[in-house]
């Protein structure tokens, strides 16, 4: 067996770059689509369904690309004509975002956006499993990490530098989006362009036949690999109808009493999900499972048990990051800055101070980027993110503590280490336990267990908010913290393989 060769630490830095341009898009996006929502019309409690778009895009975009990735060699190579396609569509959508003129427009540019974002972002995670030898991996995701939160460090201050800066506008009348806002906008869609375009005429990749020989994967070199008992067309049926009866049943409650309508989405995903299985069954009966939607589902039941306890961990963590971002700007302009109204000057210098925010969590994130690996090889990796999310947990169940709209900074301390690790640990691991052939389906799939709790946040939150807290979003962020202290806890019940350090390049055991 050929052992993959290392990379230097600049290969790394350009294979990695074009994540600072995809993150700039991304943490545009968090830090001001509530705001550009609220100021074409839309109340807090509908914030969540509007979200909806970017979770459901990822959970279409994300194994399709994946999938289709992991079968293209063209001249652009494996991975890279996606980071080019993405970047492209990704461009675009910035630019006509905080153009929209309406609000369901806008709505639909998130779809776009997101979509777009997706199409670029998934296959940079399996680049990395694709490029580096096993030893230098944790050192990959540590450098995107590193990447991720400089890019949004930019990308979240940037209505706040182009006010207080160049004294770019900040308000602006009723129903129109800030100059602020909007040219930030323009900038980032140049900026990720630019950056997705470095990574692809710096970097080549393997091609197929050299990353097979490369493998350093069980399941690549024909050594047969624990794989759960495969799942019949009658297993596929049954769980369709029980999945699907769920969702119906959901659907008809929410009508008959009048539920909120954001419950409508759940119900719908678990019909679909249903539906999906469905579906499976039919094809696997007529011996038709050669074909890309059929190996999605099917490697979605037959994951690897890794994957499978990561899938809690994820679960958790991304239903906390989904309220902060959906909630902080509201949460911190109600409770800290006492103003719903989104054409006063005090809501929209507390949604710039939320800006500012934003970009402090990934400074602290990109501080704790190489930390993280540190405190690995010390330990191991499932402590390490335990401990992240442990300081995560903390930092947003303070926003509620705080009352001074400054002391906010230090939570974002907290969240702030515990982005670093959520966007790298639990990628470390899992390539760990993938195969290379399969590398960008599996990340794909993994992308799943960031968009369902993503969804159930969108469907339950203002539910919830509405029935206990009286409305208040201040207690979706406290919410969102005891939902990342269980995602700490389940990390401990992960079963990581065998790692091998890239600070220190010695084998660490697994505990």
């Amino acid at each position: 067996m050929h052992k993959k060769p290392e990379l230097s630490v600049l290969q790394i830095w350009n294979m990695c770059f074009g994540f600072l341009g995809i993150q700039i898009g991304f943490a545009l996006q968090n830090a001001n689509v509530s705001r550009i929502f609220q100021t074409l019309g839309a109340a807090i409690e509908d914030l969540p369904i509007l979200w909806v778009a970017a979770p459901v895009t990822g959970l279409l975009v994300q194994p399709i690309i994946g999938y289709m990735s992991d079968n293209t060699w063209n001249r652009l190579g494996r991975r890279r004509p996606y980071f080019l396609a993405g970047a492209l569509l990704a461009s675009f959508a910035l630019l006509f975002m905080p153009n929209s003129p309406g609000l369901w427009i806008a709505a639909g540019m998130l779809w776009i956006m997101d979509a777009s974002i997706n199409i670029a972002m998934e296959p940079f995670r399996a680049f990395v499993g694709d490029m580096l030898p096993e030893r230098q991996r944790t050192l990959g995701f540590a450098m995107q990490s590193f990447f991720i939160s400089v890019g949004a460090v930019l990308a979240s201050a940037a209505p706040w530098m182009l006010t207080n800066w160049l004294e770019v506008a900040n308000t602006a009348p009723p129903g129109q989006i800030p100059d602020s806002v909007r040219f930030s906008f323009y900038i980032g869609g140049a900026a990720l362009l630019l950056a997705v375009m470095w990574t692809v005429i710096s970097t080549r990749e393997y091609p197929p036949e050299q990353l097979q020989a490369y493998s350093e994967n069980a399941q690549d070199r024909g050594v047969a690999a624990p794989r759960p008992a495969a799942r019949s067309s009658g297993q596929y049926r049954r769980g369709g109808f029980i999945w699907m009866a769920a969702g119906l049943a959901l659907l008809w409650a929410i009508s008959r009493w009048q539920l909120d309508k954001e419950l409508l989405i759940l119900g719908a995903g678990l019909a679909l999900f249903g539906l999906l299985q469905w579906i499976s069954a039919a094809l696997q009966d007529r011996r038709r499972t050669d074909n890309g939607f059929y190996q999605i589902v099917d490697d979605l039941f037959h994951m690897p048990k890794t994957m499978r306890q990561l899938a809690v961990v994820q679960f958790f963590s991304w239903f906390a990051f989904f309220a902060f971002w959906i909630y902080t700007t509201p949460a911190v302009t109600d409770y800290h800055y006492g103003t719903r109204d989104t054409a006063s000057a005090l809501y929209n210098e507390g949604a710039n101070w939320v800006g500012v925010l934003m970009a402090a969590y990934n400074v602290f994130a990109a501080l704790a980027a190489f930390s993280i690996p540190l405190l690995a090889r010390y330990s191991n990796r499932r402590v390490a993110h335990m401990v992240s999310l442990t300081l995560g947990s903390l930092g947003l169940l303070s926003f509620v503590l705080f009352k001074d709209p400054g002391s906010l900074l230090i939570s974002t301390i907290g969240v702030g280490i515990a982005w670093a690790s959520t966007v790298s640990v639990p990628y470390s691991i899992l390539s760990s336990a993938l195969p290379a052939k399969k590398m960008g389906v599996y990340m794909g799939i993994f992308n799943f267990f960031i968009v369902i709790p993503q969804i159930l946040a969108a469907s339950v939150l203002g539910f919830l908010l509405k029935v206990f807290f009286d409305g208040e979003p201040i207690y979706a962020l406290v919410m969102g913290g005891f939902s990342m202290l269980l995602g700490g806890i389940a990390v401990l019940l992960v079963e990581e393989t065998p790692a091998v350090s890239a600070a220190a390049g010695v084998h660490q055991p697994a505990a």
